[in-house]
């Protein structure tokens, strides 16, 4: 036959719950508090780089639709840079100068730190006298790379329409 099991021995014996098994669950704990903390912070650079790409689109577009309102003068090129502008143009009193300071100047207040030395956020514009114009917005990234990059990460936003 069998013996009778004493089970209030066996109850008393396992009463609490050890420290061990205690520290073991707060370490999983941790382990996945900072998981959830890494994708959030993940989750915010991202934001943040695709709000940037998001303007530097808006910011094509808005000279985009300046040039064809003064269709004949960006087909003749003056809204034309030479090469990346990176400063805000001189206002001659052409509408197309008005138009490129203007965009330029709100372009690195957007996009940029909106200081005069800022030489991240450029814009470049070349238009053929086809009409067909080639709208650049570049601008750094910095928020948006690898955690482990030490450099600028400078990205372009490049719009081609036919006017």
């Amino acid at each position: 036959m069998h013996s009778p099991v004493n089970l209030r021995s066996s109850a008393r014996n396992q009463a609490g719950v050890t420290l061990l098994e205690v520290m073991i669950s707060v370490l999983i704990m941790a382990v996945g508090m900072l998981g959830i903390a890494a994708m959030q912070t993940t989750s915010l650079r991202n934001t943040q780089s695709s709000m940037e790409r998001s303007q530097a689109v808006i910011q094509s577009y808005s000279i985009i639709d300046a040039m064809r309102v003064n269709r004949v003068q960006a087909r003749a090129g003056r809204y034309n840079t030479s090469g990346m502008a990176c400063a805000v143009p001189e206002d001659d009193g052409s509408q197309s100068a008005a138009d490129r300071h203007a965009w330029m100047t709100s372009l690195k207040n957007s996009m940029g730190n909106g200081a005069a030395g800022d030489t991240t956020t450029c814009g470049n514009i070349n238009c053929t006298a086809a009409g067909v114009c080639t709208v650049i917005v570049q601008w750094d990234d910095q928020r948006g790379r690898d955690i482990s990059g030490s450099a600028s990460e400078t990205q372009q936003v490049r719009t081609v329409v036919l006017l």
